[in-house]
């Protein structure tokens, strides 16, 4: 009887940690490449799916310090408080150097992305 239970213990265990793993993949980070040059990204609009992503911000002489700003499309981007908050570089990107956002869920929708530090045009991410 103890092999029986020892046996089936195992296996639900397995069969948690396999559906943990499923989900966990199903939740993977992704990463949204953008550089910016002198007045502009060089990605003038982007498509994704749904999900959670990190964006990755490259400053290849565009200015001294850039970053990203991202707002819902239809929110007025120059308030603050319609910024994710969450797509803000964790370090202004120095000339030269790539630096990162903290994880962001996207849902589906428009938004508008922009640096406010190497002034933009505002470009589109549509999120399918």
């Amino acid at each position: 009887m103890k092999k029986v239970v020892s046996i089936l213990v195992i296996v639900l265990a397995f069969a948690f940690n396999s559906n943990a793993q499923d989900s966990m993949m199903d939740k993977a980070v992704k990463t949204i490449a953008l550089e910016q040059t002198k007045g502009e990204f060089v990605q003038k609009a982007i498509t994704v799916s749904e999900g959670t992503y990190v964006f990755e911000v490259s400053n290849n002489h565009a200015a001294n310090e850039v970053g990203l700003v991202l707002v819902p499309k239809g929110k007025d981007a120059s308030k603050p408080e319609n910024h994710i908050k969450t797509a803000y570089v964790t370090t202004v990107v120095k000339e030269g150097k790539t630096e990162k956002t903290n994880a962001t869920t996207l849902a589906k929708g428009e938004y508008v992305y922009f640096c406010p530090l190497n002034p933009t045009p505002q470009y589109t991410l549509t999120v399918q």
